[in-house]
């Protein structure tokens, strides 16, 4: 593998771990892009016109989820990236809290169903970076800016020893002699 590119561990799909070399490879990067361009699409209607606060503010907020992924991945070290997921997902979390406040201020009846959709997606792309967060909080690796070629053959060097004792554990138990029977086990 090539030593410059940034691959992150740490997102799971099922039991087995996935490596990403780019942010745009990661579900929960894509997910949150979703979000902004439909939550731009939204603020293009007409319910918000004159009300460019309200429209800048949840559009800021949609944008920085995916911003703040990207950053973060993009930092080298572990605890940046798990700084910038918190960041993204306090964002997610904004934009359901203006899409609440959507809910409550009359003239946007017309998108009560797309504004409960755009809730749920924020809110699974919150669920996603606290995973996420959550196994990078238990991983040892400290990140690609941490990486050298020394780490990388002793890493290398204690993952084939791992992988010869069990060879050889299981040569043992493929040879291991059969219980024994008869005799008197030494007693008289």
């Amino acid at each position: 593998m090539d030593a410059n590119r940034s691959v992150i561990q740490g997102m799971f799909r099922g039991r087995e771990r996935m490596k990403y070399a780019r942010f745009e490879e990661l579900p929960v990067w894509q997910s949150a892009i979703g979000l902004a361009v439909r939550i731009h699409g939204m603020t293009s209607k007409a319910q918000f016109r004159g009300r460019f606060s309200l429209r800048d503010q949840i559009e800021r907020a949609a944008v920085s989820v995916s911003n703040n992924i990207a950053e973060g991945f993009e930092r080298g070290t572990t605890q940046e990236l798990l700084t910038f997921l918190y960041i993204a997902r306090g964002s997610a979390g904004e934009v359901r809290s203006m899409l609440c406040l959507l809910e409550g201020i009359s003239g946007f009846g017309d998108l009560k169903s797309e504004i409960s959709d755009l809730k749920s997606l924020a809110e699974s792309i919150s669920r996603q970076l606290l995973a996420w967060a959550d196994s990078l909080q238990s991983s040892k690796i400290t990140g690609q800016r941490y990486l050298t070629d020394k780490t990388r053959q002793v890493e290398k060097a204690a993952r084939e020893r791992k992988e010869f004792l069990e060879k050889l554990q299981q040569i043992r138990e493929q040879h291991k002699p059969g219980p024994v029977r008869g005799g008197n086990g030494g007693s008289k």
